[in-house]
């Protein structure tokens, strides 16, 4: 990624230099001036040009026009001063956004702002909204920001793309709308996808001061009185996906392994329960990593750790599209697999051992080879943790009868 400063004070261009490049790594190009500016853009693909209006040889603030259409590169505009006027022609424009150099958070803001338009490039938005004029204004400020932008001409229309492409991180929709309006839209959501799942932000004309509070409390994140103004919707979506972006985080923090990344003892129990009896075939695979206190003795932690980062990729690559993998502490795992029997499963757990036992793990101590034994049960009118119970009698067996094997009922 590179980015593009034109300032011409020398202070603020260093310190915006400084602050990008510590947050986000990538090279930072300076112009003083618009003819310097032509010459790098002409050299260079900008992802962002963040520009100061008032510049010696283009005081009126030329160089935003250049930059969108002719260039047509994202632009953030960065000044000293702007009035009312000049603000609407500049949001006319399509600019990203503007900040006015006030204090150092003014930067910090143009940094957060590169990040989230980095990011915005894989994040899908779905507009539901039976007013073309409305979802195309919406669109183009989304396009604007970069997101991937997917258009619904009502809620029923929604639904069906939501049940289609499940990785769309935020949903605008409007209140009024025909077949299912914007409050059916929502619930519906919810039903399936919490708010670590998706984001959502409703919309409407209507004078009524109770729909905010009555989206809010259906499960939107936010909600917006139409007309808007450009800024308001970008700091809205802005707002929201950071949000979102820290609710997962949390979620990953409480439910995901801090080493592995599997998912913890607490997530497991907790997403299968009651899997033991809803699910005509529920199957628990309970595994442990042969001799793994000898390579920790031997080779010390760092290796240890690798080998297990490395035995729970490979756990993931094989069982996790389907089935749910999780580290229950130390060297133990435990795999879910639901809608199986115990056959099946012992036919998939073998398969996995013996691929394992035939491809070292590469460590900074040389190639090791790392095998497992593994206890498989299938719920029989039990609870979970009778179910586990029963796969760790199998797996004591299997180590008990040598290791680097399935042993089942």
């Amino acid at each position: 990624m590179r980015i593009l400063i034109i300032e011409d004070n020398e202070t603020v261009s260093k310190v915006l230099k400084h602050l990008i490049v510590q947050e986000l790594d990538c090279e930072v190009d300076i112009a003083p001036d618009l003819t310097t500016a032509i010459k790098l853009l002409d050299k260079n693909s900008y992802f962002v040009v963040v520009a100061e209006l008032d510049l010696p040889d283009a005081p009126d603030g030329e160089i935003v026009k250049l930059i969108l259409n002719t260039y047509q590169t994202t632009c953030i505009v960065l000044t000293s001063n702007l009035d009312a006027e000049q603000r609407k022609k500049l949001l006319k424009l399509g600019i990203a956004d503007y900040l006015l150099k006030e204090n150092r958070y003014s930067y910090q803001y143009v940094v957060k702002l590169i990040s989230r338009l980095h990011r915005n490039q894989s994040v899908k938005v779905l507009v539901a909204d039976d007013s073309v004029v409305s979802r195309k204004f919406v669109r183009v400020l989304l396009e604007q920001h970069l997101f991937q932008v997917i258009e619904a001409e009502d809620g029923a229309v929604a639904l069906n793309i939501l049940s289609e492409q499940p990785d769309i991180q935020l949903l605008i929709t409007d209140y009024n709308m025909p077949n299912v309006d914007g409050f059916e839209l929502i619930l519906r959501v919810r039903e399936k996808l919490s708010r670590e799942n998706i984001a959502i932000i409703g919309l409407s004309n209507d004078t009524d001061e109770s729909l905010s509070a009555r989206f809010i409390k259906n499960g939107a994140n936010d909600f917006l009185q139409k007309p808007f103004v450009h800024e308001e919707f970008h700091c809205r979506v802005l707002n929201t996906l950071d949000s979102l972006d820290m609710i997962r985080r949390l979620w990953e923090k409480a439910n995901k392994d801090y080493l592995t990344r599997a998912y913890t003892r607490r997530y497991f129990f907790k997403l299968h329960q009651n899997d033991v009896y809803e699910s005509s075939q529920f199957t628990l695979a309970l595994i442990d990593i042969d001799y793994f206190k000898k390579i920790n003795d031997n080779f010390g932690h760092d290796v240890g750790d690798h080998v297990l980062v490395e035995f729970t990729r490979r756990l993931q690559h094989a069982f996790a599209e389907h089935f749910t993998v999780a580290r229950f502490g130390g060297e133990e795992f435990v795999i879910a697999f639901k809608g199986l029997d115990s056959s099946k499963a012992t036919t998939l757990m073998d398969k996995f051992r013996a691929q394992c036992a035939s491809t070292p793990i590469t460590t900074a101590s040389g190639d090791l080879e790392v095998t497992f034994s593994c206890g498989v049960a299938t719920a029989n009118s039990e609870d979970i943790d009778a179910l586990l119970a029963r796969a760790d009698e199998y797996l004591y067996a299997a180590k008990q009868n040598g290791r680097n094997q399935i042993i089942s009922a």
